[in-house]
Formats: C-alpha cells, sequence, structure tokens
C-alpha cells in the first residue's frame, strides 16, 4: 500500500529542516551581498547568481518534500480509516447471529422485562454506537443490491417488500449482510369517496 519511494516521516523532517538552513544561509548571503554591495559596487555577479540559484533549488526541494509529506499523511489517514471500517463491520459480522436471536425473543414477548431486556438494550445500545445500522422494514420498496428475495409474490413491476425473514444490516456506507425478504405488491391506498 506504501511507496517504497516515499521517505519516512522522520527523514521528511529532517529534509525539511535541512532546506529551512539552507534558505536561511541563503537569505543571510544576500543580505550580506547586499550590505557589501552598498559599500562595494563592485560584487561579483556570478557568486550573487549561484547563491539565488542554490536558494531557488532548495526552495524547490522543500516544497517538494512538503507536497510529499502531506499526501503522505492524508494516505495514511485514509487507510487507517478504511481498516477501523473494516474492524467495525468483522465486529459487527460476528454480532449478527445475537442480534438475530435477540429479534426473535422480542417478537416472542421474552424482552418487555427483566434482564433480558435490560442485556438486550445494552447490546443495542454497544451496536449503535459503531454505527451498525438495521435495514429492511416491511412496505420498503424492494432493493435486489440490498435485499436477498426469497420468494416473489408480487405481480406487477412495482415490488415492495412483504415479509423480513431477516434484517440486513450495514456499517456506514459498508454493506454487512443483505436482508432476506419475501416481495410483494404494493398495498393499494383504500380509494377516498368524493361524495
Amino acid at each position: 500500500m506504501t511507496n517504497p519511494n516515499t521517505p519516512e516521516p522522520e527523514q521528511v523532517e529532517d529534509l525539511i529542516e535541512e532546506a529551512e538552513a539552507v534558505a536561511a544561509e541563503a537569505a543571510d548571503a544576500e543580505a550580506e551581498a547586499e550590505v557589501d554591495a552598498d559599500a562595494a559596487p563592485e560584487t561579483d555577479e556570478g557568486e550573487q547568481d549561484d547563491v539565488e540559484k542554490q536558494l531557488a533549488e532548495r526552495t524547490e526541494d522543500l516544497q517538494r518534500v512538503s507536497a510529499e509529506y502531506a499526501n503522505y499523511r492524508r494516505r495514511t489517514e485514509r487507510e487507517r480509516a478504511a481498516i477501523a471500517e473494516h474492524a467495525k463491520a468483522a465486529f459487527a459480522t460476528e454480532l449478527l447471529p445475537l442480534l438475530d436471536d435477540l429479534d426473535l425473543a422480542e417478537q416472542h414477548g421474552d424482552l418487555n422485562e427483566g434482564p433480558l431486556k435490560a442485556f438486550a438494550d445494552k447490546l443495542r445500545g454497544v451496536v449503535t454506537a459503531q454505527r451498525v445500522q438495521a435495514f429492511g422494514a416491511e412496505g420498503d420498496t424492494f432493493d435486489p443490491e440490498t435485499h436477498e428475495a426469497v420468494q416473489d409474490l408480487s405481480s406487477g413491476d412495482d415490488k415492495v417488500i412483504g415479509t423480513v425473514l431477516r434484517k440486513g444490516y450495514r456499517v456506514g456506507d459498508r454493506l454487512v449482510r443483505n436482508a432476506m425478504v419475501i416481495i410483494a405488491d404494493p398495498a393499494e391506498e383504500p380509494a377516498e369517496d368524493n361524495e
């Protein structure tokens, strides 16, 4: 993932310090040259050109190294964020069977009160804090990218979720598990009488 030509942060800092030192020396030399020019107008123009050329080269090196270091920091920050998202997704994948069991217990009324309800609430709080979100509710529009259709009971082109057999989960934008659903037709909205 990392470029072998990219210097380490310590090397970058050393190069920056060296370039700044050379730039300071060049600035001092230029200041002395100006003082000397005032005192003795017969200054060696070639020497001054060399100093200015060296200053320009060092300034260019400093800018290049600074840009490389900034790119390196951005790249490592992106990699760090991607690794964290991957770890959260792996964590969520391990918890999915437990969340499924809690959903079943809730459907049967076992989580109405007592210590199991407190445990379920705490676990769901931890899962929510990690940005794990459930999706796939009855009546939602069917999306073949995120829903796994087990059965299609619809007759038209408009398809909605009729029954959710297993919730789907995502961590941020990353899909962890597809929702397992049965597809149905959209519910007919009752016609209003205008009488």
